[in-house]
């Protein structure tokens, strides 16, 4: 009998699109025909769409703690997460900026990366949430080496044996030897190398106006951003709606939507789902690997 597998379908923040967005997958054709979508929500009584609260934030964070719950205990088979308002989070009183630390420390994760992933393009983020002006500091050759090592031990579950990652430059021109910048010189640089020479297939540091467009023509697989807007503008110009976010080193199946909670929109119905249904049939195709595996 064919493996089907059961994704766990968060609702985020319930004053967004996430409620409207999870039910539409759910609901949709192309979900049911690859798996078996169960949405997970909990009551939010007088909780009005599209107004920020800590009462929502906290919602939204016991949601994700009873699907991380039934991943861990075998019940579903992956996670697809509509999305969280980090400023219903600080509210709320919780600590973290988002699902990706959050899924870290309820599964006992140290080591994580965001990736997105689309047919046109497939970028890992080195930094995540934190202020452009702290990036630099951040990017230390540790950190760059820990996140070519995971994003090379994840990419062979997503088809691909043997992938070919390049590693986008922090300055312009990638520094042009130190002219503009020694972030490459003297963390970057010693990254890629080490990698390299543990036989992993990664070249760098390219200058980040172009690697982005050599990827989505086919010269590399994947491209590691140095920090959120250099990874996340070429991908949400190519593929918006289309991309999924998923998080590497978990030891359960995670994806989500490419999109934020959409206050504006909300409770309207006028949610397009497009990135969520991506985002369930990504789940179901990472834990039929996982299961063959």
């Amino acid at each position: 009998m064919t493996f089907c597998p059961r994704i766990a379908i968060t609702v985020g923040d319930p004053a967004g699109i996430g409620p409207e967005i999870a039910h539409k997958a759910a609901s949709d054709p192309r979900v049911l025909e690859v798996c078996e979508p169960i949405v997970f929500e909990t009551p939010s009584v007088g909780i009005a769409p599209g107004v920020l609260s800590g009462d929502a934030g906290r919602v939204a964070y016991d949601t994700i703690v009873r699907a991380v719950t039934a991943a861990t205990e075998g019940q579903v088979d992956a996670i697809a997460t509509a999305p969280v308002n980090k400023e219903a989070f600080r509210l709320a009183g919780l600590p973290w900026n988002g699902h990706t630390d959050l899924l870290a420390h309820l599964t006992g994760t140290s080591r994580v990366a965001m990736m997105f992933h689309s047919d046109k393009l497939c970028v890992v983020l080195a930094t995540i949430h934190i202020p452009l002006a702290e990036v630099p500091r951040a990017l230390t050759r540790a950190l760059l080496e820990e996140t070519i090592r995971l994003t090379a031990k994840e990419l062979p579950g997503f088809g691909i044996p043997s992938p070919r990652l390049a590693v986008a430059g922090l300055n312009p021109h990638a520094g042009e030897h130190g002219l503009f910048g020694n972030e490459e010189q003297q963390a970057m640089s010693p990254a890629i190398r080490s990698c390299r020479d543990a036989g992993i297939d990664v070249s760098g540091p390219f200058p980040g106006d172009t690697v982005f467009l050599r990827a989505s023509r086919g010269e590399f697989d994947v491209v590691i951003a140095c920090y959120h807007d250099q990874g996340l503008i070429p991908v949400k110009l190519l593929a918006f709606g289309e991309a999924v976010n998923v998080t590497l080193g978990l030891p359960i199946v995670r994806t989500s939507v490419d999109h934020g909670t959409a206050f504006d929109i909300a409770g309207r119905n006028l949610a397009d789902p497009s990135s969520m249904v991506a985002a369930v049939r990504l789940a179901a195709r990472l834990a039929r690997g996982r299961a063959r595996g």
